[in-house]
Formats: structure tokens, C-alpha cells, sequence
């Protein structure tokens, strides 16, 4: 093993480990040959970066497991390297110099992949076969690059286990991260896991991704949840906030502390910080013993119980999609879906939208007819998705807003986080529905429910505010 004096360690001397969880940025920029003078803006990134990158070469590792969210990506499955050799350089950068050339272990890729599988979460190995049917070149890409750079300074050139993030649901993801770390206590070898990842690309106004509130209370909320290890709260993390933050780590960090799960841990928050519109965070966690209070697989499988509501949307599209035919109402019809009300269904593949249709009144003869209904036009008849296919049913996830009646409201009277909103012209009417991140002032809700509705600023219009009853 290159970087330890020979006879140093022997490989066996340890059986199968995951000695640090490391969670690193890649911005090119933080690579000396790439950026120059400006390394210097960033001065405690790359502290903490050459910090860490000692503090796991004293571990002695003997493979590095690398998570990047710019290799393989694929929606439904986690990409694995399974070729001999991935080479990778930052000559896109302006670096060229910067080359490296790793073995891979495919011992260990298979099995991560074998692991994974075995609980029902999908996995492919990407050997020469599978790339040529993907269409992929494999290589270092620069998520790699960038953290292997500071490793190798720090004497760490072990042959490594290199993928890419996925768009799967987060328990997938986190559950794949688990099943990750039990394939490497299964094998013979110490191993360092990096996820690699930046934070909201969209800080500042001039920033990559240009400029959203947003991403600053992303990247506050990241830092926090990180170091209390606060791994529920991570998983809680709103998508909406995720995406209007433009981030790139959020799963590559998810899979992480996946392989965390179930352990005492010790470990902090390295450094923050983000002077080019970019969020750049170096954190470190080390497994001391088992703790089976901090596992949370056990409800990360299927998640919480299903409400009455949500219950009935899926299965209505199901049905519907299984059969051909509308889903009788329930017989006896349940008490809380015998009234009468506006409902909005809202269907999620992998945590992100794939149909969003509601009614703002009542239009059926009662709330399980309308969830029915509107199920079947959110997976159907949302102009903005293709139709759902019978394949894609395992993979959504459903919420069902059951909306208050309606009642005449002005200004003064909104609370974009109690409630939702309804601006009218004339025939045109626009709503927003309550406690929407990045939405914190009714002049903000307004506005987009004025948009929606092709209201233009100078037109009068009527508002009405109402609650809703959320269900997941």
C-alpha cells in the first residue's frame, strides 16, 4: 500500500471497519493549481480540509470509499464503478498537472452492491458492458478529484470504491448507506467512507446557480443538523427548501450518515463558510461502539403509517391504473371523509414532484369522492408530468391538503404560514396553499398566487384566506 512505510501494517491485521465518515466539498477551486491566489479567500476550508485529511491517514485506512453527486447518477439505482482502473485529472479547471489513476475494489463493490440488493434497495455495477449500455466513460470526476487531492497530500493512495448518488427516496438512500457499512464489516479491510457535496449553490446574488433567500437557511440548517447529528432532522429537511437552495450534497451526506446508523459517534463540524455564492462545509464522524437506540432502519423501511386520506389517494391511482376502473367511495364511508371539501393531492417520486392537482371547493358528493377524483388527476392529467405508469407506482409518495372553507380576507389579515390564499380577477383565480418554505410574507403569497393566475400588477383582484388539514 502506497503512503506507509512497508511493514508498516499488514492488511488482515484488522478485520472489516468503517474507521470515519467524512462529509467534504469539491469546489476546484480549493485545489492550489486550480485556484491560485483565490485559495486564499478560502482559507479555512482548506484548513479543515488538511485537517481532517490527517486525522483519517492516522487510521490507517486500506480502501476509501468516495460518494460523489457528479458520477454515476441515475434516478432508480445507485451507480457503482465496477471497472479495473478510473483515472481523472482537472484539466477542465485549468490544471491538467492534476492527475491520478486508482485500482478499484471490486471485491467490495460487489459486495456493497450485493448488501444493498439484498434489502431491496437497487444498486447496478457499472462494468465495461453496462457502461457501453449507458453510455458512460468512466473516470474520476471532479466531486472525487477534489477530496482524493487532500487525502493523498496527507499519505492515504489506497485503491478505492468509487459511486454516485441516486434520486432515490432519502430512507432508500439512507438505508443504502447502512447496508453500505454492513458490507464493509462483512470484508477484511479498514475503510474511510467521503461523501462528497457542496451546499446551496445560490448565497449570494451573482452566485453559480443566481440568488435565492433560500440558500442560506439551507446551508444554516445543514450545519446545525450535522453537529447535533441530528439525523430525523436531516431526513426532515423540506424539499422545497432543498431545491429552491440549487444543493448538490444533500443524498451524497443522506447515504453518509446512512452508514452511521446504529452507532455511538463522535465527531464535529469542521468549518463553513461560502465567499463565492457556493456553500462549502468539512465535517468528521468517527463509529466508536454500537448503539442499537440510534438505529433508525427499522422505521426507515416504509416510513410512518399511512393516514385514512392518504391511504385512499394511492389507492386510487393504483386502481385505477391496475384496472381501468374509478375506486368505489368506502362502504361504510369513515366519518372524517363524509363531509364535503376542496382537496389537494400531491404525488412525489424519490422526493420530487410528479403530479399536483386540487379542487378549492367542493365538487363531489362528499371528501373521499373528491380525494378519489383528484388522486387520478395529480397522477394523470397534470399538464406539467407524463401520465404515471403502472411501473413507477412502488416509487411515489403521496399528501392530501383538505382545505377549510374560503373566507374574505385583506392583507392585514394573512399569515402565509396559517394560511393559504386565494387571489381573483374575474374569472382567473389563483391559490396558494399555507407554510410553504421560502414563502415568510403574505406580500411574497400574494404575489405568486397573482402569477399563477395571470394576474397583472396593476389589475385589482380579491383575496380570501383558508386552513388547511395536512395529511401524509
Amino acid at each position: 500500500m502506497k503512503g506507509w512505510p512497508a511493514g508498516h501494517i499488514k492488511r488482515g491485521d484488522f478485520m472489516g471497519r468503517l474507521l470515519d465518515v467524512v462529509f467534504m466539498p469539491h469546489p476546484p477551486i480549493m485545489v492550489p493549481e486550480v485556484g491560485g491566489r483565490e485559495v486564499e479567500k478560502i482559507a479555512a476550508t482548506v484548513k479543515a480540509a488538511e485537517e481532517v485529511a490527517t486525522r483519517v491517514a492516522e487510521h490507517r485506512p486500506e480502501v476509501v470509499v468516495i460518494i460523489s453527486p457528479h458520477g454515476p447518477v441515475f434516478r432508480d439505482a445507485v451507480g457503482i464503478w465496477a471497472v479495473p482502473e478510473l483515472r481523472g485529472d482537472l484539466g477542465a479547471f485549468g490544471a491538467g498537472v492534476v492527475k491520478f489513476a486508482y485500482s478499484l475494489d471490486l471485491d467490495l463493490s460487489r459486495a456493497i452492491a450485493g448488501a444493498a440488493r439484498e434489502k431491496g434497495l437497487p444498486a447496478v455495477l457499472l462494468d465495461g458492458d453496462a457502461c457501453r449500455r449507458y453510455g458512460l466513460i468512466p473516470e474520476l470526476d471532479h466531486g472525487m478529484m477534489v477530496p482524493l487531492y487532500y487525502l493523498r497530500r496527507a499519505g492515504i493512495d489506497t485503491p478505492l470504491v468509487a459511486m454516485g448518488m441516486a434520486f432515490l427516496e432519502r430512507q432508500q438512500l439512507y438505508a443504502f448507506g447502512a447496508s453500505l457499512a454492513r458490507a464493509i464489516e462483512a470484508g477484511p479491510h479498514r475503510v474511510l467512507l467521503v461523501a462528497s457535496g457542496d451546499l446551496s449553490h445560490r448565497l449570494q446574488p451573482g452566485a453559480p446557480a443566481g440568488y435565492d433567500p433560500r440558500g442560506r437557511e439551507f446551508d444554516r440548517r445543514v450545519q446545525e443538523l450535522l453537529a447535533g447529528l441530528d439525523v430525523q432532522g436531516f431526513l426532515a429537511i423540506p424539499e422545497e427548501l432543498a431545491e429552491g437552495a440549487g444543493e448538490c450534497g444533500l443524498r451524497s451526506f443522506i447515504m453518509g450518515l446512512g452508514a452511521l446508523d446504529g452507532w455511538k459517534v463522535r465527531g464535529e463540524v469542521l468549518s463553513y463558510e461560502g465567499p463565492f455564492g457556493v456553500g462549502y462545509l468539512i465535517a468528521h464522524y468517527e463509529p466508536m461502539q454500537r448503539d442499537p437506540g440510534r438505529s433508525l432502519i427499522a422505521g426507515v423501511k416504509r416510513g410512518r403509517e399511512e393516514s385514512l386520506p392518504v391511504r385512499l389517494a394511492r389507492q386510487s391511482l393504483e386502481h385505477y391504473l391496475r384496472t381501468g376502473k374509478v375506486l368505489p367511495v368506502p362502504v361504510p364511508l369513515p366519518p372524517e371523509l363524509a363531509g364535503r371539501a376542496g382537496a389537494f393531492v400531491s404525488i412525489k417520486k424519490h422526493g420530487n414532484l410528479r403530479g399536483c392537482i386540487g379542487t378549492i371547493g367542493p365538487t363531489r358528493a362528499n371528501l373521499a369522492e373528491e380525494i378519489i377524483y383528484n388522486a387520478l388527476a395529480a397522477g394523470l392529467e397534470d399538464p406539467r408530468f407524463p401520465p404515471v405508469t403502472v411501473e413507477e407506482l412502488p416509487e411515489l409518495t403521496y399528501s392530501v391538503d383538505v382545505l377549510g372553507e374560503p373566507e374574505p380576507a385583506t392583507m392585514a389579515d394573512l399569515d402565509p404560514r396559517v394560511y393559504g390564499v386565494i387571489v381573483s380577477c374575474g374569472r382567473r383565480r389563483g391559490l396558494l396553499l399555507p407554510d410553504l418554505e421560502g414563502i415568510d410574507t403574505a406580500q411574497e403569497q400574494v404575489a405568486i398566487a397573482r402569477q399563477k393566475a395571470g394576474i397583472k400588477p396593476n389589475e385589482p383582484y380579491r383575496l380570501e384566506r383558508f386552513k388547511v388539514t395536512r395529511y401524509h
